[in-house]
């Protein structure tokens, strides 16, 4: 008996649903450790990211996980389920927001709304989708928002 492979892909242009919400599981715990490497890596020297007693002075009171890994990360929550594999490239993004902080300890929940989509006009077989990702941490609250604009491919 020939056993059947399955290999986890994202959506073709087809399949992508306006009238859906997408919900990208499970969630992301944020770690002490990958806000310092993240930090460190992307040579963003915020002491609101990486000194302790300095964020302890300042409104929140403690450190703050850096923006950016909050963006890749709600984007990259959802590759799995959207566009690995099917994605084209990212052509950009807009309207990104970070209406509370995230702090270590936190997880991050992300969902995506399909805004628009439409058939290239330049490429054949492949379609422009655009995306509006909300991040939310564990008590529900909206941390992060940003609309993305892909390319992806039709279905062969």
């Amino acid at each position: 008996m020939t056993r059947r492979e399955i290999v986890q892909q994202g959506l073709w242009f087809e399949e992508f649903d306006l009238d859906a919400v997408y919900l990208h599981r499970p969630g992301r715990t944020i770690t002490e450790a990958d806000n310092t490497w993240f930090t460190a890596v992307t040579m963003n020297t915020q002491a609101l990211h990486l000194d302790a007693a300095f964020a302890e002075t300042e409104p929140f009171g403690q450190r703050l996980v850096n923006s950016m890994f909050t963006l890749s990360t709600l984007v990259g929550l959802s590759v799995a389920q959207l566009t690995q594999g099917t994605i084209v490239a990212n052509l950009g993004f807009s309207d990104v927001s970070f209406p509370k902080p995230v702090f270590h300890g936190d997880t991050l929940y992300a969902e995506t709304v399909v805004l628009d989509k439409r058939l290239s006009k330049s490429r054949p077989g492949e379609g422009v989708v655009t995306l509006k990702h909300t991040g939310r941490n564990q008590h529900g609250d909206v941390v992060a928002l940003a609309t993305r604009s892909t390319m992806v491919r039709c279905k062969p």
